[in-house]
């Protein structure tokens, strides 16, 4: 018997990421609220972009989930917000990895991580402006600027090992 959308858990899940430069160091904040309950994640990376940032955010949330869940994801990024409502990233995976014959699509490691997480759960994307008041988009503003600010910043292995690749060329 397949469970049905409306017998899932209903959580809510707010999303923001920041960057010192980009690439430079990132951070990443997250809300996740179901019902009553609110929960606050973030994490930094020493050497990263916005883009990757923005989308660390959507799988930390997605990730911290135990269960199946019916899911709202609000991000202020258009990028990850269509690519994911849109079907792009499905299609990029499905080209391997490619946005048309000639344009790699950047950040395939994690759009397969978001696809997968995605695939566990019934998820929704909502694109919500930045900067414009929106409660959990600030607080998640604060959160990842701050994360990007910390200390003993752990490397984003996929993005560091990508530019020492490029670097050696």
């Amino acid at each position: 018997m397949e469970e049905r959308v409306e017998d899932l858990p209903d959580v809510k899940i707010y999303t923001d990421g920041a960057c010192r430069g980009n690439p430079g160091p990132g951070g990443y904040g997250v809300i996740l609220v179901y019902g009553e309950k609110r929960k606050e994640l973030s994490g930094g990376f020493r050497l990263t972009t916005n883009n990757r940032m923005e989308m660390m955010a959507v799988i930390s949330g997605l990730g911290a989930l135990k269960r199946k869940c019916s899911v709202t994801v609000y991000s202020d990024s258009r990028l990850v917000v269509d690519s994911m409502s849109k079907g792009w990233a499905r299609r990029w995976r499905m080209n391997g990895w490619k946005r048309n014959k000639d344009e790699p699509a950047l950040n395939a490691d994690l759009w397969e991580t978001l696809l997968e997480l995605c695939e566990r759960h019934v998820v929704g994307f909502v694109w919500v402006a930045g900067h414009s008041g929106h409660t959990e988009n600030e607080r998640c503003d604060v959160i990842s600027k701050s994360a990007a600010y910390g200390k003993n910043l752990l490397p984003d292995e996929n993005y560091e090992d990508k530019c020492a690749n490029t670097a050696a060329r």
